[in-house]
């Protein structure tokens, strides 16, 4: 007779989603008090540990008050609603990622800019023993730096290649410092397990999408703007994209993250090849 295997109990991170989808819902409404921490891990089936965990990410997300030492979490609701600025919001999502053990980042943007100023966060949470990751995992998706992309272009010349020369000064640049700063974790023996793949596509990005742990979307539209920028001493009128302000719209379900994931892996096992950063 075969043996049923227990489930395992809820991550933090699962149990803020469903708390954070009761007070979306209004069934935890706003300024009313929480169950206490005694009761949600009963509910929920984990440890008081556990359950402190879910509330921080709460917390840092804006849903609930500051608690006291033993006392009730009281339900706000984020200062901001709606979709907030790239910069911000994939900062606080990736923090959120981080509290699981194995965290897994799976990205498709122009030249990683804002993922690396979003893992500067985590990466000194874990120098200072604040976060004890397990293992980290990271691939990059990155557009082809050779490739005849759209954007960036000089306004009046398409033909110029010094707007994608000065792209792929960009890419190697940030790309390098992140691979770095991920891998030399694992050189310090400060997390187990550092993997970081970085591969480029031939395709120019018209959005940039990060996967955080498997289970929530970020994705952003890239706006295409006029603007003027410097390259080798020379000021040079291009079209470009900004992406640091560009808004980030958060998806955790099911059917969407596993299209999305399924989208992702396409990319990486046909066209994607990797990048060679030097």
């Amino acid at each position: 007779m075969s043996q049923e295997t227990a489930p395992e109990p809820p991550s933090p991170d699962r149990i803020a989603g469903v708390l954070r989808g009761r007070i979306r819902s209004g069934e935890l409404p706003r300024h009313g008090k929480l169950p206490t921490q005694r009761v949600l891990a009963e509910q929920f089936g984990v440890n008081r540990t556990v359950v402190r965990q879910a509330l921080g990410i709460l917390e840092r997300e804006g849903y609930l008050s500051a608690r006291g030492r033993g006392a009730p979490a009281v339900v706000t609701h984020p200062a901001q609603e709606g979709p907030r600025p790239a910069g911000l919001e994939v900062a606080d999502r990736i923090a959120v990622a981080f509290q699981a053990a194995d965290v897994s980042i799976d990205a498709f943007t122009l030249t990683t800019e804002t993922l690396a100023s979003a893992l500067a966060g985590p990466l000194i949470a874990i120098s200072a023993g604040e976060l004890t990751p397990r293992s980290i995992t990271v691939r990059l998706l990155l557009p082809s730096p050779d490739a005849p992309l759209a954007f960036p272009r000089l306004v009046s010349d398409p033909d110029d290649n010094r707007p994608r020369a000065r792209l792929r000064q960009l890419i190697r640049t940030f790309a390098t410092s992140l691979r770095h700063q991920l891998t030399s974790l694992a050189e310090m023996r400060l997390v187990p397990k550092v993997h970081v793949e970085i591969r480029c596509v031939p395709i120019t990005p018209v959005q940039k999408l990060y996967l955080l742990n498997g289970s929530e979307v970020l994705t952003a539209y890239y706006q295409v703007v006029p603007r003027t920028v410097e390259y080798e001493q020379e000021q040079l009128e291009i079209y470009d994209v900004l992406g640091l302000s560009s808004k980030i719209f958060q998806d955790q379900g099911a059917a969407f993250v596993e299209e999305t994931q399924a989208w992702f892996e396409s990319l990486w096992s046909t066209l994607a090849e990797p990048l060679t950063l030097g």
